[in-house]
This record gives structure tokens, C-alpha cells and sequence, in this order.
């Protein structure tokens, strides 16, 4: 049989972590992470980072595996992740991708994107615009040059932002256009598969884990790295909202709620990208492992 990696994805809070590992328990095989939250060590509780105990003795590669002052890009994941896939298939037919961020998928799977050189000037001009006028400003540029690539870019992430602009402007096309034209041929088989549930049942869900987070101590995480909130791995929903609690710009409650409909934006944005990619992925809503096997 060919060696085949299974992609398990979805929004976040649906439930992708419990059943990637009953699905590794079944199979007998190891979970490669593909979500770039949860490679940073300092911060388990806002990533929703497995736990040793959480893991039931399933092997975890490219998780805590770096620190939030590391420099880490799409392009480093590639190679090191199919370094530890050439390894894995020597041993395992299977083995489980898992995780909610989308670039970091397609990267493994369809190869890097070939993008075009930036001009210097231009770069400059933009990053300089972005200190001046603000990441509105940006949003509302790329809203008119790539509409798609807006309503599936993290509205909160300068640098995709900057980045998207920095090709529509160097091509004169949108971004979005320029992204995986072609798609590199893997020497292992790929099957995609998305969890899905009704959107109260995630919303529920949302905030019940944002709750068990505050419960779990992630006010005393966001205080430890708050000296380090410029950094890039830290701009992310559940850390944003508490460095402004923090920083005495809204209180706790606020905070908390900020979180929980931040988290649901971002849940939406992640679904957009998911179904943007049409017929690779197998959507099914709360599947059994006996399910996603018989697809296998």
C-alpha cells in the first residue's frame, strides 16, 4: 500500500485534537502538528496545546518545539516537517497532519508558493504606510486589490496583510491569484479531511474552552510573555485582548468576551479558506473514527 498522510482540520474548537489522536490510536501511527499556535512552548493554554496526559502516549512532532522568540516561517516548516514524514513512512503506511492553520497545510501538501521579488522601495513604502496610517488603512487597500484573499486573511496580521499588498502591487494581479498555481507531487498519498458542526454547537463550544482557559491560567500565561507582546507569536486571539487588560485599556470581563468572539471570527476565517479549496477536502460533520477509516 502507498504511504498515505491524513489531514485532520477544521475550525477551531471543533475537536480536532481528541479525534486525531483516536485516529492515531487506531492506526498505530504518530500526529505531525500543523498548527503554528501550537509550536511555542511558553504559551500551551492559549494554543490549546495537548497535554502529555491529552496525548494518551501518541508521539506529537512540532509542538512546543520552539520558543515565541525564535524566527520560524512556512518555508522552515516545509522541509523540517517533510524531513520528519520521510521518517515516519519508513515505519508507519499512516500518518495523522493535524491542525487549523491553513498555510502550513497547503505548504506540506502542495509545496510553497513561487512567489515574485519585492522591490525594496516598494516594501519600504508600504511598511511605512502601516506606521503611519495603521493596519485599517492596509485592509482597506487589499479589500479593493483582492477581495478574496481579504475575507480570508487574519485581519489582525500586519505582515500577510503586507505581504498581499506587496505582490498585488509588484504583479499588478491579486494575491490571491499568485498563491500554489502549481502544485508540487509528493511521493505519499493525501487524504483531507475537514470537521464540521453546526455553528451554535461551535459557539458553544468556543466559549466554553475560553472559559476553562481563564480556569486553567491563561491571565498568569498572558502576564509572563505581556514583556514580549510585540513579538509576532504573540499576536493572536487570546493574548491581544489580555495585554489590553493588562495594559489597563479594558477590564477582565470585557476581555474575556473580546476573546470569545475574536476566536468565533477567527473560526469563520478558517472555514473560508477550508472551502475555498473545493473538492480536496471530505467535509463531515462529528464523524466516527470507524467513518474517516472505511474513507481511508
Amino acid at each position: 500500500m502507498p504511504n498515505k498522510l491524513l489531514v485532520i482540520t477544521g475550525p477551531t474548537a471543533v475537536g480536532k485534537t481528541d479525534f486525531s489522536i483516536s485516529l492515531a490510536q487506531a492506526l498505530s501511527t504518530e500526529i505531525v502538528s500543523a498548527d503554528s499556535r501550537q509550536f511555542y512552548a511558553e504559551i500551551p493554554i492559549g494554543t490549546a496545546a495537548p497535554t502529555t496526559e491529552e496525548m494518551k502516549g501518541i508521539k506529537h512532532h512540532f509542538v512546543g518545539h520552539l520558543s515565541i522568540h525564535d524566527y520560524y516561517n512556512v518555508s522552515m516548516y516545509e522541509q523540517q516537517a517533510l524531513e520528519v514524514l520521510k521518517t515516519l513512512f519508513q515505519k508507519h503506511t499512516y500518518v495523522v497532519l493535524t491542525g487549523g492553520s491553513g498555510m502550513y497545510i497547503d505548504v506540506l501538501c502542495n509545496g510553497i508558493d513561487n512567489m515574485p521579488d519585492i522591490d525594496m522601495q516598494l516594501r519600504n513604502r508600504l511598511l511605512q504606510q502601516w506606521k503611519e496610517q495603521g493596519t485599517a488603512a492596509c485592509l482597506q487597500q487589499l479589500q479593493e486589490l483582492d477581495p478574496v484573499f481579504y475575507n480570508m486573511v487574519d485581519k489582525h496580521n500586519h505582515k500577510r496583510i503586507l505581504r498581499a499588498l506587496e505582490v498585488c502591487y509588484q504583479t499588478g494581479k491579486p494575491y490571491s491569484e499568485s498563491r500554489c498555481k502549481v502544485k508540487v507531487q509528493r511521493d505519499f498519498e493525501i487524504v483531507k479531511i475537514c470537521l464540521t458542526m453546526p455553528r451554535e454547537q461551535l459557539v458553544e463550544r468556543i466559549n466554553r474552552r475560553t472559559d476553562k482557559m481563564m480556569e486553567q491560567g491563561l491571565l498568569k500565561e498572558a502576564q509572563s510573555v505581556f514583556p514580549y507582546k510585540h513579538l509576532n507569536a504573540l499576536n493572536t486571539v487570546g493574548y491581544r485582548e489580555l495585554f489590553d487588560y493588562l495594559e489597563g485599556k479594558t477590564d477582565l470581563d470585557f476581555a474575556i468576551d473580546k476573546i470569545k468572539v475574536n476566536t468565533r471570527r477567527y473560526a469563520k476565517r478558517q472555514m473560508t479558506w477550508f472551502k475555498k479549496e473545493g473538492n480536496d477536502y471530505i467535509f463531515m460533520q462529528s464523524p466516527t473514527i470507524e467513518q474517516v477509516l472505511n474513507i481511508i
